[in-house]
């Protein structure tokens, strides 16, 4: 038999960290080990009532065959309705595009745009899946090394150093994963100014996490401050996050119509369409009751409050205030170079993470797989009894430290 040679698009990737790490929790709780688990990237919250009824409603009325590929016509409008109240633009169905969730929206753009020598402009620390879709997708990710003394954010004076005339998108998440950063409205109109000079260049923004922020106001939009980008920026999202609805693969996209176009000419070879009750519970989600997305960002609040708050009283390392999303990212530099209990030297942050899941049973994900070390991301999508017995059980390990 021949040996089976997968395609140059498979072996130029790797596999997605933070799903490689959510196995391993998963097999070792399988092994009886009880682990505190800090990797999750979903919210630990059940979908809402009115969205479970709203999909229990659309099976018994029989609205379980294909639609168009765009979607259902109520929830484009849902969609349109949202993304007006976010960018000031009146979208039209024609500028909408729907997938089984934002992760698969964002690859098919990529895979509708992107060619041999094609660069994207990923601002570092990102979300780990990003460069791997471009390098998948034959694109060249730039990398943009963003660190803590700007915030984790890109600056216009970097942005204008990565972008040529090879540049064909530039990234941005915000509030970011894995950092919880968010742009605002000056910084924003900062990196406007330098894709001004760079017209060939679109803007991918990943707003994923716009309902889950803890200022006064929502998080600013690019569109609402630089309004001539329309034509070149597609807004991705989606109902997983915010709506506790990662399992229901309903991510959405609203930008340029000739890119739209593109996207939805694959789409309708890869899938057909998104599942037709999934999309019945995202249109609800989208235009009903609200509650449950303002009960649950003052729950991730205070929990994030008392995250970093813990993380900050423990010697060796250090944690800004994330400003949104449901992750804060931990400086370990502290601990690099110290020497375990075994005798083993921490050499960089993969090996304190495995020292924490080792010494502590405490999961986290190393900051080297989103681009920027030495830190570790966590996730506080957990209850307060998880996150105050990890955050003991970390001190604990960090103090064994010689």
């Amino acid at each position: 038999m021949t040996e089976f040679v997968p395609a140059s698009r498979v072996t130029r990737i790797k596999s997605s960290p933070s799903v490689a790490a959510a196995g391993r929790v998963r097999e070792l709780k399988a092994e009886g080990r009880r682990i505190l688990d800090l990797t999750v990237g979903e919210p630990d919250f059940d979908t809402p009532a009115n969205i479970k009824e709203a999909a229990i409603a659309a099976v018994r009325n029989g609205e379980t065959r294909y639609t168009a590929v765009a979607g259902t016509p109520a929830l484009q409008a849902a969609i349109i309705h949202s993304m007006e109240s976010r960018t000031g633009v009146r979208y039209t169905p024609d500028r909408i595009t729907i997938g089984g969730g934002a992760k698969q929206v964002i690859f098919t753009a990529f895979m509708a745009s992107l060619g041999e020598g094609d660069e994207v402009v990923i601002p570092a620390p990102y979300w780990v899946s990003y460069p791997d879709m471009v390098l998948a997708n034959e694109g060249t990710p730039v990398i943009v090394e963003c660190g803590e003394d700007a915030g984790f954010k890109l600056t216009p004076e970097s942005l204008a150093a990565a972008l040529t005339d090879r540049s064909k998108w530039l990234i941005l998440n915000t509030p970011s994963n894995p950092t919880g950063a968010v742009y605002t409205a000056e910084e924003l109109r900062g990196l406007a100014r330098v894709l001004a000079d760079f017209p060939q260049v679109h803007v991918l923004t990943d707003e994923i996490y716009d309902e889950i922020y803890f200022g006064t106001e929502r998080p600013a939009c690019l569109l609402r401050v630089a309004p001539e980008l329309d034509g070149r920026v597609l807004m991705v999202n989606g109902v997983s996050k915010s709506y506790a609805m990662t399992g229901w693969r309903l991510g959405y996209a609203v930008g340029p119509k000739p890119v739209i176009a593109a996207i939805n000419k694959l789409q309708s070879q890869i899938s057909s369409c998104p599942s037709s009750v999934s999309q019945a519970a995202a249109a609800e989600a989208l235009i009903g009751d609200q509650t449950f997305v303002l009960e649950s960002r003052d729950v991730y609040r205070s929990r994030r409050d008392i995250a970093v708050a813990g993380l900050n009283a423990i010697d060796g390392l250090a944690c800004r205030t994330p400003d949104g999303a449901f992750y804060a990212y931990v400086n370990c530099a502290g601990v690099v170079g110290k020497t375990t209990p075994d005798g083993a030297v921490i050499s960089n942050d993969e090996d304190f993470t495995m020292y924490l899941l080792d010494s502590a049973s405490v999961a986290v994900i190393q900051g080297s797989a989103y681009g920027v070390g030495p830190y570790f991301r966590i996730s506080y999508a957990t209850s307060v009894e998880v996150i105050n017995e990890a955050l003991a059980a970390i001190e604990k390990s960090v103090m064994a430290l010689s």
